[in-house]
């Protein structure tokens, strides 16, 4: 998206109410894949498990210095990835090889999985000083060492919304040959290519010649993303197009979507029911820092996570949103705790109307946890305050707290601490229940 949104120009096409049934896609053989990678219109991580992304955008770019507190707390709420908006140099500062290999440090420490997207060919052909695919190219040759060797963890979107409203019949020609240079200069990532029109695909460009853009990618490792805003706007037309992907065995992702928006107002309820329903990821806009009239889209008010916004609670909380339907990927979980492998210690000092505690996690299983992150549920009307030797976000009555650099790794047999203050309006106690990474530990 960029930061004010054109609306799509003359009257949007109806989507096609009917999916029309297609062979599906050749494959090709992804035993030697080095990291994520599609089978049978599924994306799978490296340990082979399926993997549907949950997660939100953050504007990098834009705001380098909030990137690293940013994954912190969209972690602590319970994604799984980010799609991180980057900077070829053409038309915003560029985000050289130094700071792109820190951006996936810091996502790979926060066990996300990273989607990074260059920004700065959003709209190429209507918007002044948009760049092409070709350009988009150059640019991750440019800081090739700060991705390779990290396909386990990051996916590749070669170019945001490559075309306005303008010469997008050059779209599927374009995008296969962006794909194979990509190949060509060696890069074996899952590659994300977004649909024109803004992302938003109203002529059915990527629609209708998704599969002749997979097929001309050697490695068939190529994930497709649509963006959703007005042209969205009814359940009918968000399962159709979904579903002519899916039923095709193409994979679909939703790169970009919001609850409201300048050019009409999206379906975000129809959008994350459907997406869970049929298995596709999705990873809505934006953490924070919105402009140019659309700030309405900030999930949480000035960077704070204390802070959400209505949008904010419904795709963190709401139904079918990122904390009840997120996964970590396998990556990540595989070697962590398995339930009854770790025990928590919860000791609260109670004054009344403010409280301390310290928490002490034990990893009683065999094998080391790298990343955690533990959740639980105040039992009264207590607010989270100051946190030391970890992040914690809390909403309502829930608190996830996730490892700090320093206490990143709880070897077999051993513990961390970190402790916590507050206040209380009401009786306080101990919560009645914690998990690690989604494990559920002994309460010691």
């Amino acid at each position: 998206m960029r930061k004010s949104l054109a609306t799509a120009a003359g009257a949007l096409l109806a989507l096609a109410a009917s999916v029309l049934a297609a062979p599906a896609p050749a494959q090709a053989d992804t035993q030697a894949a080095p990291g994520f990678h599609v089978t049978d219109g599924r994306l799978l991580d490296a340990t082979g498990k399926d993997f549907v992304l949950r997660g939100v955008n953050h504007a990098h770019a834009w705001y380098p210095t909030r990137t690293t507190q940013a994954l912190k707390d969209v972690k602590a709420l319970g994604a799984n990835s980010v799609r991180v908006v980057l900077a070829t140099g053409d038309r915003w500062t560029k985000n050289d090889t130094a700071d792109v290999a820190s951006v996936v440090a810091r996502c790979k420490e926060n066990r996300l999985v990273c989607v990074l997207e260059a920004h700065d060919t959003t709209g190429y052909g209507e918007q002044e000083g948009a760049v092409s695919l070709s350009r988009a190219v150059a640019y991750w040759t440019s800081v090739k060492d700060a991705v390779q060797g990290q396909e386990k963890y990051v996916v590749l979107n070669i170019g945001n919304e490559p075309y306005g409203n303008t010469g997008y019949a050059s779209w599927t020609s374009d995008t296969a040959n962006a794909v194979a240079r990509m190949r060509a200069a060696g890069f074996r990532h899952t590659l994300m290519v977004d649909a024109p029109n803004w992302g938003q695909d109203w002529s059915f460009t990527m629609r209708d010649h998704a599969a002749e853009v997979f097929a001309a990618d050697p490695d068939r490792n190529t994930l497709f993303s649509i963006h959703m805003y007005g042209v969205f706007d009814t359940a009918d037309k968000v399962r159709s197009y979904l579903e002519r992907f899916t039923s095709r065995h193409l994979p679909i992702v939703v790169g970009e979507f919001g609850d409201m928006h300048s050019d009409g107002d999206p379906d975000e309820d129809a959008i994350m029911s459907t997406a869970q329903q049929l298995g596709v990821g999705y990873l809505g806009w934006s953490w924070s820092g919105n402009g140019g009239g659309v700030e309405y889209l900030d999930m949480a008010t000035g960077f704070d996570a204390s802070r959400l916004t209505t949008w904010g609670q419904r795709i963190f909380s709401g139904a079918n949103g990122i904390k009840q339907t997120a996964e970590e990927a396998g990556v990540f979980t595989d070697g962590g705790p398995a339930t009854g492998s770790c025990a928590v210690s919860y000791s609260l000092s109670d004054w009344g109307n403010w409280f301390d505690v310290d928490v002490t996690i034990r990893n009683t299983g065999t094998t080391a946890v790298k990343g955690w992150q533990l959740a639980f549920a105040f039992p009264g009307g207590q607010k989270l305050n100051s946190v030391w030797n970890a992040n914690a976000v809390q909403q309502g009555s829930e608190v996830r707290a996730s490892n700090e650099s320093w206490t990143e790794t709880i070897p077999a047999g051993s513990t961390v601490s970190f402790g916590f203050n507050g206040s209380s309006t009401g009786t306080n106690g101990v919560p009645a229940a914690f998990t690690l990474n989604g494990s559920t530990c002994v309460k010691s």
